[in-house]
């Protein structure tokens, strides 16, 4: 049996993999401040260049999802055998692996930075407001990222018989010299440059949460490492057990923790309120989602609000679209092409959008029923474990919502574990676990890493600059992701 070592050097795109993320980490310890100073420049610029590209791209994205569902083309099954999981679980564990620890670190904190600092300048009331940008930037955009790569994969996989490569998933790919090697390094280091980042914000949110129920001083290195571990040890474990066995079951367990949390808080609030806010919000959002997309004329909330907010989504979509969209592929095997987009599109959209009208409709009527609000809601890590102690059983919801943190964002990481690992071992539909194993102890390295540095430079936030980082990094994605678009209409047409 081959060892560790050995396996790495006969693997040259994990090896390279491994040599650069470890390269980038050592240039990000030594060369701190200059990293943070390019890192900044760099991403500024593509948002002041291409921030209107990133919103072009968005909106074509979804039309053309929803143009190949309808068209013959959506009645293509993806493979022969009928769906691998029931559409319950098929949905829960997408939904994990697409969102998970974001709709918590959110929740709260953004509806209501949107409904006291309005981006639009409309008719509609400032909840409203709030709540359509809010859906705009966790809804069909975000899901047509995913579901792009979904298609393409799902496609190559089920139906022309390849491996799960991106760089391997056309036939015009491999006809370039060395350019499918290039797409897949880029997508491993994308992956896990979107990854880490996801990890460090979710672990200082569980570590913001433990210290807000014991009423200690936030920001424990120690606890925030620990966490780190054990987020990353339980993917692995979720990640080595399989799909079924592993990450179904958390992803299961995920969605069904969501909705008692969700119906807990609903059935609290004012009821006809937030349904009327839901209503009203989702129609304004359907009905303005093209010039909401391309942010035109009142719809534009300004260059400065769209950096800091939608272009950072987007990006952060983008980052995470190769290994979400190849992990919702492979659960997708025996369905068509229009259930999995209709599917990846319509179902965790709405999802999210009642999540964040449950929330925000209750975060509102706490500002305007309190007799003064003094940003209780403004801080990211905090704002939802400070929501629940306006309800009944205020400590058992929150150590509800730490567990419920920990578990999406095990089910985030083993879904890229069993992504990263498929493209490590050539392709393999069910990779060997010894890759798991690999890629389990890298990217708790590379987390480890950014969250130590980001302690040892208090005057640098090394978080702040990984997630700036991803706009640098998701822009080849997103010139790629529109001429795969191109070229999987052609090979459609060819082949169908």
């Amino acid at each position: 049996m081959k060892t560790v070592s050995s396996l790495v050097r006969q693997n040259i795109l994990l090896a390279t993999s491994i040599t650069t993320l470890l390269l980038c980490s050592l240039f990000i310890f030594f060369f701190t401040d200059y990293f943070y100073q390019l890192i900044d420049f760099v991403s500024l610029g593509i948002r002041e260049y291409f921030g209107a590209f990133y919103l072009w791209l968005g909106l074509i994205c979804v039309f053309f999802l929803i143009g190949i569902a309808f068209s013959r083309f959506g009645k293509i099954k993806l493979g022969p055998s009928k769906p691998e999981f029931s559409r319950l679980g098929w949905i829960a564990m997408l939904y994990s692996a697409g969102m998970g620890a974001g709709i918590l670190l959110r929740a709260v904190q953004e509806p209501v930075f949107m409904f006291l600092n309005p981006p639009l300048q409309t008719t509609d009331s400032a909840d409203i407001i709030a709540l359509e940008y809010t859906f705009y930037q966790w809804g069909f955009t975000a899901w047509a990222f995913y579901g792009i790569f979904a298609l393409l994969i799902a496609y190559s996989l089920f139906v022309a018989k390849n491996r799960i490569k991106l760089g391997h998933s056309l036939p015009q790919l491999k006809s370039v010299k060395l350019l499918p090697q290039g797409v897949d390094l880029l997508t491993i280091l994308t992956t896990v440059f979107g990854l880490v980042a996801a990890i460090g914000l979710g672990t200082t949110q569980i570590e913001g949460g433990l210290s807000h129920l014991t009423s200690t001083p936030p920001g424990n290195l120690w606890l925030t490492v620990v966490l780190v571990f054990l987020i990353c040890s339980l993917a692995f474990l979720s990640a080595y057990a399989g799909v079924e066995k592993g990450i179904k079951r958390i992803s299961t367990w995920n969605i069904f923790i969501t909705l008692l949390l969700l119906f807990f808080v609903f059935f609290q609030i004012d009821i006809p309120g937030s349904l009327e806010r839901f209503v009203i919000s989702l129609y304004q959002y359907i009905i303005d989602f093209i010039p909401l997309s391309l942010a035109l004329g009142t719809y534009d909330p300004g260059k400065e609000f769209l950096t800091d907010w939608t272009y950072y989504y987007w990006a952060f979509w983008l980052a995470w679209a190769p290994f979400t969209g190849i992990f919702i592929a492979r659960i997708s095997k025996g369905r068509t092409i229009r259930e999995m987009i209709l599917g990846v599109l319509l179902i965790p959209s709405l999802g999210s959008f009642f999540w964040f009208s449950v929330f925000g409709s209750a975060s509102f009527d706490l500002i305007d029923q309190g007799a003064a609000y003094n940003q209780e809601f403004g801080n990211v890590f905090t704002s939802i474990f400070r929501f629940f102690e306006y309800f009944p059983f205020s400590d058992l919801t929150n150590i509800v919502a730490v567990l419920l943190l920990v578990s999406f964002l095990v089910t985030s990481v083993d879904s890229a574990i069993f992504v990263l690992s498929m493209f490590s071992d050539n392709g393999r539909e069910n990779p060997r676990r010894k890759f798991q194993l690999i890629w389990a102890v890298i990217i708790l390295i590379f987390s480890e890493a950014i969250i130590v540095l980001g302690n040892v430079r208090p005057d640098s936030d090394v978080l702040t600059a990984m997630q700036k980082f991803l706009i640098i990094s998701s822009l080849p994605f997103a010139f790629f992701t529109a001429g795969i678009m191109v070229l999987f209409l052609r090979e459609l047409y060819k082949k169908h």
